[in-house]
C-alpha cells in the first residue's frame, strides 16, 4: 500500500498509527463508535475506528491498512460471546453486515454470511423442509462467530453439518474456501486465529418433516426460555470441563456462587454459568467477577474452568488466539 500518511509502526505513537489508518481508510471509517449496544453485555467502550465493508477488495484495503498501521483488528459479529473493556478498543473493529448478510438455499446445502443469525437461519431452513440445524434455534451468535467457535447445544453443533468456510486472512490478504476438516473443530473452539474472518459458511443438511422440526424449535425455545436467563449476558460463561457429564454450572452451584452480586454483575439467579451486566454497568465488574468465580471453582473443586467470552481491550486478553498464533493454514 503506498500512501503519503503511512508510517513507520515502530516509531509511531498508537494515536499516529490511527490517525494514519483513518486517513488511509478514508470514507470507510468512523471514528469513536460505541461497541457496547453491538454486544448482548451492552457495557464497554468504544472503537478508536470502525469499517464495514462491502466488497472483498474493501476488506482487501482494510487487511492493507491493518498490515502497515500494525494496529490491532477485531471482527464484529452479534457481539454473543464478547467482553468489551470499558475504555474501549484502540484499533480498528470490522463489521461484515454490509458484506455477508445474506443465506441461499439450494437443495440440502445452505450457504449462510457470516452475520446472518443462528435463530435466524435455523428456521428458514426449517420451512425449507431441511433437518439438522434446529439446535441453533437457541443459539443467539452469527454464523461466523459459529464457525469460529464451533457453536453447538441441544445435541448439535457446526461441525456436525459444516462443509467449509471461506475465510480472509487479514495478515497475508489470501483467502478462499476452506474444508472443515482442516479448522482444526473441537468443542467450543477451532484453529481460525483472530486475523482470519469468515466470510461465508457452506452447510450439508438433510431433507426432513417440517412440522416435526417446527415442534422440536418450539422445544429448545421453550426450555431455554424456562432454564436460562434474559437480560445482558453473554450465555454460558465458561466451557462445561466433562462435555456431557459435568457441567460448569454444576461446579458454581457446588461452591455456593449462584446469586453471587460483585457491584454491577451477578452470577444469575438462573443458571449459574450465566455472569449478567448491569444496566450502566461496568465491564470491569463483570471480568472480575468472571475471574474471582474461576478462582473459587478451582481452589474448591480442583477444576480451573476455561472461559467461552472473549475479552478485547483489557491489559489480560482471555481470547482464544494470541498474536503469534498462525491460524489455519491451506
Amino acid at each position: 500500500m503506498t500512501s503519503s500518511t503511512t508510517i513507520a509502526v515502530g516509531s509511531a505513537s498508537r494515536d499516529d498509527r490511527i490517525e494514519s489508518a483513518a486517513a488511509d481508510l478514508g470514507v470507510l471509517a468512523e471514528r469513536d463508535v460505541a461497541l457496547a449496544p453491538l454486544t448482548t453485555y451492552r457495557v464497554g467502550g468504544n472503537a478508536a475506528l470502525f469499517v464495514r465493508p462491502r466488497t472483498m477488495a474493501d476488506l482487501d484495503r482494510i487487511a492493507a491498512v491493518v498490515h502497515d498501521t500494525g494496529l490491532p483488528a477485531l471482527v464484529v459479529g452479534r457481539g454473543s460471546n464478547m467482553l468489551v473493556a470499558d475504555d474501549g478498543f484502540q484499533g480498528i473493529a470490522i463489521s461484515l453486515t454490509e458484506l455477508s448478510a445474506a443465506e441461499r438455499i439450494e437443495g440440502d446445502i445452505v450457504t449462510a454470511g457470516a452475520t446472518v443469525a443462528l435463530p435466524q437461519l435455523a428456521r428458514r431452513v426449517v420451512a425449507a423442509s431441511l433437518t439438522g440445524f434446529e439446535w441453533a434455534v437457541g443459539v443467539p451468535g452469527s454464523v461466523g462467530g459459529a464457525v469460529k467457535m464451533n457453536a453447538g447445544g441441544h445435541g448439535g453443533d457446526m461441525q456436525g453439518c459444516l462443509v467449509d468456510a471461506k475465510l480472509f486472512d487479514l495478515r497475508t490478504r489470501r483467502h478462499g474456501w476452506v474444508p472443515a476438516g482442516l479448522l482444526g473443530l473441537r468443542f467450543r473452539g477451532s484453529d481460525i486465529a483472530d486475523h482470519q474472518v469468515v466470510v461465508e459458511a457452506r452447510l450439508q443438511l438433510a431433507s426432513g418433516d417440517r412440522e416435526r422440526s417446527e415442534a422440536e424449535l418450539n422445544e429448545i425455545v421453550r426450555w431455554r426460555r424456562e432454564h436460562q436467563p434474559g437480560g445482558q449476558n453473554a450465555g454460558s460463561v465458561f466451557v462445561n470441563p466433562i462435555p456431557g457429564e459435568l457441567s460448569a454450572g454444576e461446579l458454581i452451584d457446588r461452591v455456593g456462587l449462584r446469586g453471587t452480586v460483585l457491584r454491577t454483575a451477578s452470577v444469575s439467579d438462573k443458571h449459574a454459568n450465566f455472569i449478567q451486566g448491569g444496566e450502566g454497568g461496568l465491564a470491569a465488574d463483570v471480568v472480575e467477577l468472571i475471574e474471582f468465580v474461576r478462582a473459587r471453582v478451582a481452589a474448591e473443586t480442583g477444576f480451573l474452568l476455561r472461559s467461552e467470552v472473549r475479552l478485547v481491550g483489557f491489559a489480560v486478553s482471555d481470547a482464544s488466539t494470541s498474536d503469534d498464533d498462525p491460524g489455519v493454514t491451506w
